[in-house]
């Protein structure tokens, strides 16, 4: 699920779950990009929040909400005192956030792709390990700083596979599997990803 962004004074309060596109039909319904890996949820909710970026999100009733099985990735919202296609033009554009109280909790191991991006990745490196490992001294003495977390990619639909951490380095991008072995610690809170890479990433980078 995505964050909220480009709000002014607290977009940490925010997420965002879909853009709206354009109308649809002409009962004041409106077509939606969706921002949330769990579009279902948006279903049993009776009310969400709008923003055009520029003022804080204010609150709207929601009369209902489906997923669109035309268009795979948007779903369709009424909105409350909306009935015509006028009324639905007026939302064009806006955001639709939840309160961040109302996100999703997650089970172990997964993790939002907004928390993860902008994460400080450090590397330990195999000698570090065994340093890590028989010493009391911090974490944050020893790793050194890989790069920065700018993307997360997923495999195709449908597609068994691990998430890859596009990590911006010194020496440009690098893909790094989102698995337990090797992201070792992901700390979202501090924005920290520690990372064991395996004998032979790097190269498989560079071919890449």
């Amino acid at each position: 699920m995505s964050g909220g962004k480009n709000l002014p004074g607290g977009a940490e309060r925010w997420v965002a779950v879909a853009r709206v596109l354009r109308f649809r039909g002409n009962k004041g319904e409106v077509a939606a990009q969706l921002l949330t890996d769990f579009p279902e949820r948006l279903t049993k909710i009776s009310e969400v929040f709008l923003s055009d970026g520029k003022r804080e999100p204010w609150r709207i009733g929601l009369a209902r909400f489906w997923m669109d099985r035309n268009h795979p990735g948007q779903g369709i919202f009424h909105f409350a005192g909306s009935s015509s296609i006028s009324d639905a033009e007026k939302f064009r554009g806006l955001d639709v956030f939840l309160p961040i109280e109302e996100r999703v909790v997650l089970a172990a191991g997964q993790y939002f792709v907004s928390d993860l991006i902008g994460c400080s990745v450090f590397e330990i490196s195999a000698q570090e390990a065994g340093v890590l490992a028989s010493s009391p001294c911090s974490l944050a003495e020893v790793p050194a700083l890989l790069g920065t977390v700018s993307d997360v990619q997923f495999t195709g639909e449908g597609v068994a596979g691990t998430p890859l951490l596009a990590v911006d380095t010194h020496r440009g991008e690098i893909l790094i599997p989102l698995a337990q072995e090797i992201c070792t610690r992901v700390d979202t809170i501090g924005r920290r990803i520690e990372v064991r890479l395996p004998e032979g990433l790097r190269e498989l980078n560079d071919e890449g």
